[in-house]
């Protein structure tokens, strides 16, 4: 059974977008995974399609409508059982890795795209829908967010990405970011490939990355860097890159 995205929007046509090219596009394509969009404002009740309404308590700004996303949640379910409803809000829980293993692993996802001031609250109770963020930025509406969503789901499918391993030792798989790559020319405006990694020595290779990985992560994003168990104790701003590993 194929990963099934749904995706409740009211701007369909902004899909499939991105994930119509390249890996995503032949996952598509091959049939690894299957996208279906459902256009909120057909479950409007009124003759003028109205999805939105001022928000409680005054205020800038229109709010997505309590009954009308539970009535397209209710439809998408029944396009799409078993997959769970996400919510892509600045308010939700920072996506990470980890939860995108899990929904990549499952049957799919039903993707809720937020506009204007955002969900009227009593959704997530009500439908039981998980809110999601994909960093500390709003944006004009949630379908760029969950294009990013999806796109991290499914370069995890089987055989999307080619080989099994492609995923292994990237950013955050580990709890770090990935260590530094580099490729031909040796030498480029006077900089070069660390002597490590043209040594042919794969144990020190892996060494080398693998601290590359954490001084990484220990300068860049101390947030990861604290909650890596193996590192506990040690301080965020205590990194270091040893000149011969570094090339420069």
């Amino acid at each position: 059974m194929s990963f099934a995205a749904t995706i409740l929007t009211l701007y369909p046509e902004m899909f499939p977008g991105p994930l119509g090219i390249s890996l995503a596009g032949r996952a598509l394509e091959s049939g690894a995974w299957s996208l279906s969009t459902v256009q909120i404002r057909d479950f409007a009740a009124d003759k003028h399609r109205t999805v939105d309404d001022t928000p409680a308590g005054g205020g800038a700004g229109m709010v997505l409508k309590v009954d009308v996303l539970a009535a397209a949640i209710d439809h998408a379910r029944g396009l799409n059982p078993g997959a769970p409803v996400l919510a892509m809000t600045p308010r939700g829980r920072p996506l990470t890795q980890a939860r995108v293993r899990e929904l990549a692993a499952g049957p799919g996802a039903i993707v809720l795209c937020g506009r204007f001031e955002g969900f009227d609250e009593r959704i997530f109770e009500g439908r039981d829908v998980e809110e999601v963020s994909v960093g500390d930025i709003v944006l004009s509406g949630g379908e760029p967010a969950a294009i990013m969503l999806l796109d991290a789901c499914i370069r995890l499918l089987p055989g999307v990405m080619g080989a099994a391993s492609s995923g292994v030792e990237e950013s955050f798989e580990n709890g770090l970011l990935e260590y530094p790559h580099f490729t031909r020319p040796v030498e480029w405006e006077g900089r070069t490939i660390p002597e490590v990694l043209r040594s042919g020595d794969h144990a020190k290779i892996a060494a080398w990355r693998k601290q590359r990985g954490e001084d990484d992560t220990r300068l860049r994003r101390p947030d990861l860097w604290e909650r890596h168990g193996d590192v506990r104790g040690q301080p965020a701003s205590g990194a270091r890159h040893d000149d011969e590993g570094t090339g420069t």
